[in-house]
């Protein structure tokens, strides 16, 4: 396993760094307890010209002032006052895009994740939906800005690769705000998958 250098976040095009984070590997490293998960769905945000972006229009606040960083930095809101949910910030400084981390399946320190989520037993639902996912890693928004060349949280990759034929494209979930842009195909998921997050209407 090798952790992904920081030209693969830089390049031009969120939706090929979408596409090639699948089956990369999640891993957190917090108070010597390593969690980790394959990343089975993403969705991309291009940014201010993308509705569905915080960035939209150029929005600059305290909040997403991260995603106008270079890219290979975590971008960690809180959504609903809840959930944390995990971005990867991509392009180059000033270009704000990301890419939001949906699902993982887990690969390593499920009983720590377990303990993290409060849940009684492992299921699907532990890293299923990117608030379940960053409560089961221990990500929070006090890790937004964390380079993803640190050793307490990074992506990596190993030899594994999902088949082209087993990823699926669909547009975004709960975006709806986002007018025409709320069907832009821009969610890319691993066909028949239990670590997927629900399906979008």
């Amino acid at each position: 396993m090798k952790k992904l250098d920081k030209d693969f976040y830089l390049r031009k095009d969120v939706l090929l760094i979408a596409k090639k984070l699948l089956g990369k590997i999640l891993v957190t490293k917090f108070d010597n307890v390593e969690t980790s998960g394959r990343i089975v769905e993403v969705e991309a945000y291009a940014g201010t010209v993308d509705k569905a972006s915080h960035a939209w229009s150029g929005k600059r606040t305290a909040r997403n002032e991260v995603m106008y960083a270079d890219g290979g930095v975590a971008y960690v809101y809180l959504c609903y006052g809840i959930h944390h949910l995990f971005n990867v910030v991509t392009n180059y400084k000033e270009i704000p895009h990301a890419v939001l981390i949906r699902g993982l399946e887990p690969v390593k320190g499920i009983e720590a994740m377990i303990e993290r989520t409060g849940k009684k037993i492992f299921d699907s639902t532990l890293t299923r939906g990117p608030g379940n996912l960053s409560k089961a890693l221990g990500i929070f928004t006090r890790h937004s800005g964390t380079s993803l060349q640190s050793k307490e949280l990074f992506i990596a990759g190993d030899d594994f690769t999902f088949p082209k034929k087993q990823i699926g494209a669909s547009p975004r979930i709960g975006v709806e705000y986002a007018a025409e842009h709320a069907i832009w195909p821009y969610r890319f998921y691993i066909k028949g998958n239990l670590f997927v997050s629900g399906k979008p209407k």
